[in-house]
């Protein structure tokens, strides 16, 4: 059967494939546009699988705040070239995805393949993207996060690499808009100082064990007596939670302040118990959770 140019234009406007690959599938199809679609699919599935131990360390971070404040989600979409995660067929993709976790809040990632939305089934359309720009992409990660009397708060840093959920609870109601921007403030400093936690409570003890044994240490290498290297070990281990606790570093845009000031100072003005609850930080040079 011959393949008319017409046909090949027509199934590359469909699927956005190559056009000796439209042409190829359509030969293979015998002119079968849904054969031919069904073909390019799996050739993407074929292109990934070849691809699969290729490092995607590039792509895009995005966010979504809903639910008047009170849900959001964050999600990473990665490829194997920056080129590629700013191309418009990527970015599409990646928000077409945000909009599924949206609306269908799926488990996992497995769970958020196996979607079928608006006629359009997720894992497929990952197919046919991986065909069509032959690269490696893969939906790494995602989170929700849920409030009930609070606010949530997101920050993308530019270029859509680092992206940034906080969430406090305790919010009056009358004041949420005077808190979201200070919040935003602290969806900023999480993204440029990178804590631990929030709280020096909530650090891992085996992490407090083994930054004491370090101080202790280096303190016993300077000469130290050891009556005293517990005292110096704990002292540094202050130093150690300044650093790595969000509500004790020092806040990147007044640095006479601590973030935990600008709360004290917000509830202290309106007679208020904000605290904040947890916060996700997402960056594609981080390892894959």
């Amino acid at each position: 059967m011959t393949i008319t140019a017409n046909q090949v234009k027509e199934l590359r406007e469909k699927t956005g494939a190559g056009m000796v690959d439209c042409k190829k599938a359509l030969e293979e199809a015998n002119g079968d546009f849904q054969k031919a679609i069904e073909l390019l699919r799996k050739k993407g599935a074929a292109v990934a699988a070849k691809r699969a131990e290729k490092a995607a360390n590039e792509g895009l971070v995005l966010t979504k705040v809903f639910n008047s404040g009170k849900s959001a989600v964050i999600l990473e979409v990665n490829c194997e070239t920056d080129f590629v995660a700013k191309s418009e067929d990527f970015v599409n993709f990646a928000n077409f995805v945000l909009n599924v976790l949206v609306e269908n809040k799926p488990s996992d990632v497995q769970a958020l393949l196996q979607l079928n939305v608006d006629g359009k089934n997720v894992q497929d359309e990952l197919n046919a993207l991986i065909g069509k720009i032959g690269e490696k992409i893969e939906i790494s990660r995602f989170a929700y996060e849920y409030v009930d009397n609070g606010l949530i708060v997101d920050y993308i840093h530019h270029g859509s690499k680092l992206g940034v959920l906080v969430s406090a609870e305790n919010v009056p109601q009358d004041k949420v808009e005077e808190f979201q921007p200070i919040l935003k403030d602290i969806a900023m400093q999480i993204a440029a100082m990178r804590p631990l936690t929030i709280y020096r409570e909530e650090v891992d003890k085996s992490i407090i064990d083994k930054e004491l044994e370090i101080y202790k240490e280096l303190a016993r290498k300077e000469g130290k007596p050891e009556q005293v290297l517990e005292k110096i070990a704990t002292g540094k281990l202050n130093k150690f939670y300044e650093e790595n606790c969000l509500v004790e570093q020092v806040f990147v845009k007044d640095n006479t302040k601590k973030v935990g000031t600008l709360l004290e100072e917000f509830n202290k003005k309106n007679n208020s118990q904000v605290k904040l609850l947890r916060f996700k930080r997402f960056h594609l040079s981080d390892e894959k959770k």
